[in-house]
């Protein structure tokens, strides 16, 4: 096991979401263990979102994330490869002044073509940072095998399920929508781990400094 970054270093960490909801499906649980990390910043950028989605993914994160900070974007969902352009533009912007070590983001062929545009311009636009691909489980039973894990505390765990209930109630009416959907996923990756609780990601590409000269 390898630190990303060593304790006691600033860690800036940026989240993004095609919806409200992603992040915190995503990594909440690595969001709720950032959250006793010292020296670290939490903020997200989620594209699509209607009045009162805007609502729920303003308030979400800082629950996970005490003092994270959520700019949602109001693009259109379910079709933002029509509004690439768009989504871009918003990205570049946030890039201007947002330099993070960190990038969490959808993976880039998630079967959702809203999640895999986000996580596809997450690379281009932040070609220096670290960017790690979260997963989303879905009626489309896209999982895959995964690069990197985070693995959770049972607090943590049933924390993470706690509060996806507490901050979305717009979605909990879904058929998916349920604690053993959230937390079956969490364990399947803990196993993995052999821990009991995880979180997966995927990283294409990880630069190593091993401290030897630039090339």
């Amino acid at each position: 096991m390898i630190s990303l970054v060593p304790t006691g270093e600033a860690l800036s960490v940026l989240c993004l979401g095609a919806h409200p909801d992603d992040i915190e499906v995503g990594c909440g649980g690595a969001s709720l263990t950032l959250a006793e990390r010292p020296r670290t910043t939490v903020s997200g950028v989620v594209l699509t979102g209607n009045d009162a989605r805007t609502v729920e993914a303003e308030a979400a994160l800082p629950q996970f994330f005490p003092g994270a900070s959520v700019e949602v974007l109001g693009l259109r969902d379910g079709r933002l490869p029509a509004y690439w352009e768009e989504a871009k533009e918003a990205l570049e912007s946030v890039a201007a002044f947002h330099a993070p070590d960190l990038v969490l983001a959808p993976r880039p062929d998630d079967a959702h073509q809203d999640h895999r545009l986000v996580g596809q311009l997450a690379t281009t636009v932040w070609r220096d940072a670290l960017v790690l691909h979260y997963e989303i489980p879905k009626w489309d039973g896209d999982l895959t095998r995964m690069t990197h894990y985070v693995r959770l505390s049972e607090d943590v765990a049933l924390r993470k399920v706690e509060l996806l209930n507490k901050c979305f109630p717009s979605q909990v009416h879904r058929d998916w929508w349920d604690d053993d959907f959230f937390l079956g996923l969490m364990r399947i990756r803990g196993a993995e781990t052999r821990s009991r609780h995880a979180e997966a990601f995927l990283a294409p590409k990880v630069l190593l400094d091993l401290g030897g000269a630039r090339r």
